[in-house]
C-alpha cells in the first residue's frame, strides 16, 4: 500500500537555495552563536529552566 503524501515531499528549490545563501552570508559576516553557548542554553532547558534563547551579539534585537 502506498503512503499518503506529506507537506515535506514538495521542496521549493528556489526557497531552499535562497535560505542556504542567506545562512552562508550570516556565517561569513560572523552572525552566529557559538556552539558552547547553544549547548549551555539547551542544558538549562533540559534542567527545567526557561532562559531566553541565545542571540548573536552582531545582530540587533527586534523585540
Amino acid at each position: 500500500m502506498e503512503q499518503a503524501g506529506s507537506i515535506f515531499d514538495d521542496v521549493d528549490e528556489v526557497r531552499k537555495a535562497r535560505a542556504i545563501a542567506e545562512a552562508r552570508a550570516d556565517v561569513a559576516a560572523g552572525r552566529v552563536v557559538p556552539h558552547a553557548v547553544v549547548a549551555e542554553w539547551l542544558q538549562r532547558l533540559a534542567n527545567g529552566e526557561r532562559p531566553p534563547p541565545p542571540y548573536s551579539h552582531t545582530l540587533k534585537r527586534q523585540d
